[in-house]
């Protein structure tokens, strides 16, 4: 969230376009004059924008001359791979997130608990990992079609494999879960939308690059 007074929309550095800051990354320079990524907009310095997306930090680290070093108005060192540090960040940041939901209560995990979950439970939103065999993902959502509350739908998150659960929850074979409703849920959803869109491909126009 913007600080009070601050602004809520900001200019990408690579498009010009204005946006608001929740579609943006800010980057800041470090006391070595490296380029780094400000993903929670706290850290102390003149900041520069870039929209949310791999694609368009991948151009700025390109035109590093020309995006940062306008930005910054000076030297800007960009070390190699920064849109794989975003993305690291912003997974290392879901995860943590899910660490909190579990520990505030609002996850079930293990296939027979999410399913009486679905059944009994209000439920934000289903994880599965990424290894996860196909028929207990379609027997899941089959139960989670049949609620009337989750007609329509709830999120499901497959950007994570089994060890990675594994880790973030303490816990060992991972491999489905449940959201139940909660504010915990809510912040690691949002956080798993921001990862997704980062990742999703966009259209980056020759005219963009050379902007």
């Amino acid at each position: 969230m913007p600080r009070k007074n601050e602004p809520t929309e900001r200019q990408c550095a690579v498009t010009r376009e204005v946006q608001p800051i929740s579609s943006l990354i800010r980057f800041v320079l470090d006391p070595d004059g490296r380029v780094v990524p400000d993903l929670k907009r706290v850290l102390p310095g003149r900041g520069v924008w870039v929209t949310a997306s791999n694609e368009m930090v991948a151009v700025a680290e390109k035109d590093r001359k020309k995006v940062f070093g306008r930005g910054f108005k000076g030297e800007a060192r960009v070390e190699p791979g920064l849109a794989d540090l975003v993305d690291g960040l912003m997974e290392r940041s879901a995860l943590q997130a899910l660490s909190m939901a579990r520990k505030a209560g609002e996850l079930v995990t293990g296939f027979a608990k999410v399913e009486a979950a679905l059944r009994r439970d209000p439920v934000a939103g289903l994880i599965h990992a990424s290894d996860a065999a196909d028929d207990g993902v379609r027997k899941l959502a089959a139960v989670a079609a049949g609620q009337e509350e989750l007609a329509n739908g709830c999120q499901i998150v497959r950007l994570f494999d089994s060890d990675q659960l594994d880790l973030a929850l303490g816990r060992s074979n991972v491999i489905h879960a449940a959201l139940l409703d909660g504010q915990a849920s809510e912040n690691f959803l949002a956080r798993v939308r921001e990862l997704e869109s980062f990742r999703a491909p966009t259209a980056v126009g020759s005219e963009t690059s050379n902007a």
